[in-house]
C-alpha cells in the first residue's frame, strides 16, 4: 500500500496524548532521581498505561542508594494524562536468564494482555574496572545484565507482538546505550561501555528483523544525565563541558524517548540518537 505523500490539515494537529491506548514496560524505574521514572511519567502523560519494572537490591548495594517504590510508582501515576490509564509496578532481577520473558509475560498481562513499548533502561553500576583490573567475573556481569537481558527481553517481546494481529500498530523498542563511542571513551569502566557499545551496534539488525512486525527499534545516548551519581569536583568538571554549564536532567532524554514511542516517529528506525546538549567529549 502506498503511504500518502502530504497530512491532511487533520494529520497535523498534535494530539496531547498520543499514546492513548498504548501500553509501556520500563526497566530500571527504580528512582525519582533517574531516568526509568523520568521516561515513565512522560509516557505516563503521553496517555499509556506503564509498568515499572524495578530491582531494588541492586540500588541498596549503591552509594546513592534505593528509593521508596510507593513513592516512585505514586509520582508517575499523578503524570497520568489519560485517567483510564493504569501505572503498575514490579520486582525482577534482569541477570536471571528466565527474568526477562517472565517481566514481558508479567507486563503484558497488568496492563490488560498487550504490550507496546518497550524501554530498555536498566543497567548495571560499578562491578567495573579499567584493562589492568577487569576480571571475567565483572565482564560476565555486565554482560548478564546490560546486554544479554536486553536481548532477551526484545525476544520475549517480539514473541509476544507476533501473538497478535499482523502489523498491530504502536510497536516500539528502545534501548540505552553510552558515550563509549565519543571522546575518549570510557578507559575506566571498560565492562560496561564493552557491553553498552554492543547494544548500540545490534540497534541496526534488531531493527531489520522486527520491520516486518511493524516494531521500531532506536538506541538511545542520553549523555551524562544528573541522577545524582557524582559530587564535588568531578560534577563541576563535567557541568563545564556543556555549553550551558550545566548537567542534563532526566527529563531531557525522557522527552526524546518519549517522542520514539508515538506514531510520529514511526518512520525512525535502526538509529544510535544522541541526546547530550552539546557536550565536549
Amino acid at each position: 500500500m502506498r503511504r500518502l505523500p502530504q497530512p491532511t490539515p487533520v494529520d497535523l494537529r498534535r494530539d496531547p496524548l498520543p499514546l492513548r491506548g498504548r501500553t509501556a514496560l520500563v526497566t530500571g524505574a527504580s528512582r525519582r532521581a533517574g531516568i526509568g521514572h523520568a521516561v515513565a511519567r512522560r509516557l505516563a502523560a503521553y496517555g499509556a498505561s506503564v509498568y515499572l519494572h524495578h530491582h531494588v537490591p541492586h540500588d541498596v548495594a549503591m552509594p546513592w542508594g534505593s528509593d521508596r517504590i510507593e513513592e516512585v510508582t505514586a509520582s508517575v501515576r499523578a503524570a497520568l494524562g489519560d485517567p483510564g490509564a493504569r501505572v503498575v509496578d514490579g520486582p525482577g532481577d534482569l541477570s536471571d536468564p528466565a527474568v526477562p520473558a517472565q517481566l514481558i509475560a508479567t507486563a503484558a498481562s497488568a496492563l490488560g494482555g498487550r504490550l507496546d513499548v518497550l524501554v530498555a533502561n536498566h543497567a548495571l553500576s560499578g562491578s567495573d574496572g579499567n584493562l589492568d583490573t577487569i576480571d571475567a567475573g565483572m565482564l560476565d556481569a555486565h554482560w548478564a545484565v546490560d546486554t544479554r537481558s536486553v536481548l532477551l527481553l526484545v525476544q520475549a517481546y517480539v514473541r509476544h507482538r507476533a501473538a497478535l494481529p499482523p502489523r498491530t500498530p504502536g510497536g516500539r523498542v528502545v534501548t540505552m546505550t553510552s558515550g563509549q563511542d565519543h571522546g575518549g571513551g570510557m578507559p575506566g569502566e571498560l565492562a560496561y561501555a564493552l557491553q553498552k557499545g554492543a547494544l548500540a551496534s545490534v540497534t541496526r539488525t534488531l531493527a531489520t528483523t522486527l520491520a516486518e512486525h511493524a516494531i521500531t527499534v532506536n538506541t538511545v545516548n542520553p549523555g551524562p544525565v544528573d541522577t545524582g551519581y557524582a559530587t564535588g569536583e568531578t560534577y563541576d568538571a563535567v557541568a563545564a563541558l556543556f555549553p550551558g554549564g550545566s548537567w542534563g536532567v532526566p527529563d531531557d532524554p525522557a522527552r526524546l524517548i518519549a517522542w520514539l514511542a508515538t506514531d510520529e516517529a514511526g518512520w525512525i528506525t535502526g538509529q544510535v540518537i544522541d541526546s547530550e546538549g552539546g557536550f565536549r567529549h
